[in-house]
């Protein structure tokens, strides 16, 4: 699957072009005419869109920086000045961030791609059942680029077909993020039935059912439709194609890829054909040295902070998984520098260069998805929400929760369950602002009130607003 998906990501360099406006208006184009004609041509258009999600705009570097560093989980080594990383994380940023525009780009290339897809695929000769699989494959992938970005962005331009001119790209305005939000649902809900269970061979790694029910089930939660939510991720509790796994440290090991427990996972490939993924070097404390990373740089990026070191509870054996408190240095002396460990396993092919991949949705976060919406739902915790929870504690070595715990303590729990089961997966900022917790956590965090409401989106990349005053506008509380 790594080998089969990752070096797509060429191809869509190639048929997309390089227009800073959503990176809609091709102006190189490869020779399209002649492409789309069979199942192999389709196959490596829908590999494109994988591909996409490696980039450095997705989940190759700016995703963990607005869902990680922009919480209280981690932080990044430039503590201060106005680099993209300090700004983001001290909540100072300006339109012209280098994350965000990085992120508002590569995203929507991927869109593109999928659209591509979308827009070529009823004309191809191919068998049906693949046609739509494929179809299935890719408005997942549309769906997962299009709630990262409404999500980071609020109101976004929905855009729902291939952009073969700039004047169409120009016609391009931000929708209401509900309406983003439906077409999400609709993909998600049309994908659910096209795709398999699960795969084998070089496909494993591929969308699944369950993916887009898992999806859907995260998408729920975040409009507040905690009923639905709860309907379909008990779905994919009763598929049982997953399980969690015993032992909680094996989820990071680079050989452990697409595990019972993983439900979708970004696929990274090393070797210098420039599809591996650079987390082994990124996380690694800045000053570090070869003590860290054993090869390349160590760039201090997604580093735990303080209160995510102390977030654990005693005797929690997910601690010792997921972070070091520092290093030995070359000398012999410990420094304490806090780092993530769920990346670092395995020795990259180079710098920046390693097998690691990107766990975006596991059976855990299911679970604890699961008894937050019957908490919700039922306005209070059931048996069913307690063993949900408790099941990802017992694995931990913790004990099960109290019993009749109240609806606000036992959201409390899940709060808690969720930023140490899932720390530095990409979810706490998010959970934060679904639950309307991002204000009072943060400015605790900071222990000023640094962040105010106008944050829970971050700013509209001034570029975009440079190319189309009339159809983007900036997000209230940010100025150029």
């Amino acid at each position: 699957m790594k080998s089969h998906i990752s070096i797509y990501i060429l191809l869509v360099l190639m048929l997309t072009g390089c227009s800073d406006f959503l990176e809609l208006s091709p102006k190189d184009a490869a020779n399209v005419s002649n492409f789309y004609r069979n199942a192999s041509d389709m196959q490596a258009a829908v590999n494109a869109a994988y591909g996409m999600l490696a980039s450095a705009g997705e989940y190759g570097y700016a995703n963990y920086n607005v869902s990680e560093v922009r919480s209280d989980n981690t932080m990044n080594w430039e503590g201060g000045g106005n680099l993209p990383d300090a700004e983001l994380d001290q909540f100072k940023m300006s339109t012209t961030n280098e994350i965000i525009r990085l992120m508002w780009i590569d995203t929507y290339r991927g869109i593109l791609a999928c659209n591509t897809v979308l827009d070529h695929i009823e004309g191809a000769q191919m068998d049906q059942a693949l046609r739509e699989r494929f179809i299935g494959e890719v408005k997942f992938l549309r769906a997962l680029k299009y709630f990262n970005l409404v999500r980071t962005f609020g109101d976004v331009p929905l855009v729902l077909s291939e952009t073969k001119s700039v004047d169409e790209g120009y016609s391009q305005t931000r929708v209401a993020q509900a309406e983003v939000y439906k077409q999400i649902i609709a993909d998600l809900m049309d994908a659910a039935p096209k795709l398999p269970a699960n795969y084998t061979g070089n496909d494993v790694g591929r969308a699944t059912r369950g993916a887009a029910k898992a999806l859907l089930g995260k998408v729920y939660l975040t409009t507040g439709d905690f009923a639905k939510a709860r309907d379909i991720l008990k779905e994919v509790i009763d598929q049982g194609t997953y399980r969690l796994l015993d032992d909680y440290s094996a989820l990071w090991l680079v050989a452990n890829a697409n595990n019972p427990e993983s439900i979708f996972e970004v696929q990274f490939k090393k070797g210098g054909t420039g599809t591996g993924s650079n987390f082994y070097n990124n996380f690694a404390p800045r000053n570090s040295g070869s003590s860290v990373a054993k090869i390349g740089f160590a760039g201090g990026r997604n580093l735990p902070t303080s209160d995510m070191v102390a977030a654990y509870e005693p005797g929690d054996i997910r601690k010792a998984a997921s972070l070091a408190l520092g290093y030995t240095d070359q000398a012999g002396a410990f420094v304490a520098d806090p780092y993530t460990l769920k990346y670092h396993d395995g020795t990259p092919f180079s710098e920046g260069d390693a097998d690691n991949n990107w766990v975006v949705l596991r059976y855990a976060d299911v679970l604890l998805m699961y008894a937050e919406a019957i908490n919700e739902t039922n306005n209070g915790p059931t048996a069913e929400a307690y063993e949900a929870i408790n099941a990802v504690r017992r694995r931990a070595k913790l004990a099960a929760l109290p019993a009749g715990l109240s609806k606000t303590a036992f959201a409390q729990a899940i709060e808690h369950e969720r930023q140490v089961e899932l720390a530095f997966e990409g979810h706490r900022w998010f959970d934060l602002v679904r639950t309307g917790r991002a204000v009072p956590v943060m400015n605790q965090h900071f222990q000023a009130p640094v962040v105010k409401e106008h944050n829970m989106v971050f700013p509209i990349p001034q570029t975009q607003i440079d190319v189309n005053p009339t159809g983007i506008k900036q997000n209230p509380g940010y100025t150029f």
